[in-house]
């Protein structure tokens, strides 16, 4: 039997070449390797090769942090493509769901966790609607999914922008900062990482993993979607209800987009920001899907990885590294996932075993031996 690579082998494979691709250009730019190493290991556990005594685990927190949107939004993109979509409007999702929490948050008094619960709910129920709308265009019209998506990015963007404005106390840029009771700080887990702005949303992304998982690989629900993004005409056959289907799936990858916004907001800066651009939460999370494979812990990883490239690019800074050569490490990372059947072909070129046949001359052409058993042909 043909022994294939696993994507996870695959995605492994890409890390790994992108990282030598990002040592190369250190170094040919006439910077030290060490420069990404020690920038990595300060990120990760919070001291350096050089200097093991300064530890500070603020970095670690950050790089938490600046995790946890991008797993989600790579959630959000994998869980659509999974079932035959690809939800290139997690940015827009994104927005409305921040948009969405901070709302409920400022004009809504409750108590407590309640309070935090509500806003967070939310978030996701407005990614959903912002997914609904793509999902009922492709199941009803069949509007290709990726123009939607896109236009309704900017419109996500500038109509959150445009209510955030309108909150009461909001100035040109930010909101007010919200209630205590609406917000996912955590001064236990600021505490233990040296007061970075690790927050309760990490509690949100791991049962966001789980969801994704259990309603994937565990539920006929999931068995359902899969099969409509595998062969929507055979599923309909089997009496699948493919339309529907299309709709739940794109609601989903909404929610789970939705729900990034919601951590940014409630947990990272505790208000709403009227943004000007793009932050690429959503387009980071198509890399981090693809680079985990469409595996829960795949994407898990994936989105640690980038938001560890996120926190390395300051420290690397600081080293006078240009931020230029963090991008490139990314960009390669992502390249060589793009690159993976090239990467297989490679591989099984350079693993193959040649073996010589036994040959026999006859009449001037060459004639393969036939082994038989026994060594006798019949």
């Amino acid at each position: 039997m043909k022994k294939t690579l696993s994507p996870i082998k695959i995605s492994l494979i890409s890390v790994g070449l992108g990282l030598v691709l990002g040592l190369i250009i250190l170094v040919i730019s006439g910077y030290s390797p060490m420069v990404l190493f020690n920038a990595m290991l300060r990120g990760l556990v919070g001291f350096t090769f050089d200097n093991f005594g300064n530890f500070n685990l603020r970095n670690t927190g950050e790089f938490i942090v600046s995790s946890l949107p991008i797993i989600l939004t790579g959630l959000s993109v994998a869980f659509a493509y999974r079932t035959g979509m690809f939800n290139i409007g997690a940015e827009g999702q994104v927005m409305v769901g921040a948009c969405a929490s901070i709302c409920v948050a400022i004009l809504v008094p409750l108590p407590g966790v309640i309070h935090a619960i509500a806003c967070v709910v939310a978030g996701a129920l407005a990614g959903a609607i912002w997914g609904l709308i793509p999902g009922f265009l492709k199941s009803r019209y069949k509007i290709n999914e990726v123009v939607v998506c896109i236009m309704l990015n900017y419109f996500g963007m500038y109509f959150s922008n445009f209510i955030l404005k309108s909150l009461p106390g909001s100035s040109i840029s930010k909101t007010v900062i919200i209630p205590e009771s609406a917000s996912l700080s955590s001064d236990f887990l600021s505490s233990i990482t040296n007061n970075s702005r690790l927050n309760w949303g990490i509690l949100i992304v791991g049962l966001a993993i789980f969801a994704y998982w259990f309603i994937l690989n565990k539920t006929s629900f999931g068995f359902s979607l899969r099969a409509t993004g595998f062969n929507e005409d055979a599923a309909q056959y089997a009496g699948m209800k493919t339309k529907r289907n299309v709709i739940y799936s794109m609601m989903i990858a909404g929610a789970l987009a939705g729900l990034a916004g919601a951590v940014i907001s409630l947990g990272t800066f505790n208000m709403g920001r009227v943004i000007g651009a793009f932050e690429n939460y959503g387009f980071d999370g198509i890399a981090v899907a693809f680079v985990g494979a469409f595996n829960a812990i795949g994407i898990m990883l994936a989105g640690l990885l980038f938001g560890l490239l996120n926190v390395m690019a300051p420290l690397m800074q600081a080293a006078g590294v240009p931020k230029e050569i963090n991008q490139i490490i990314s960009a390669g990372i992502v390249l060589f996932v793009a690159m993976q059947y090239g990467i297989v072909l490679l591989l099984s070129k350079f693993g193959k075993k040649k073996k010589k046949p036994d040959k026999i001359e006859g009449d001037g052409n060459k004639i393969e031996n036939d082994k038989v058993e026994g060594g006798v042909k019949a």
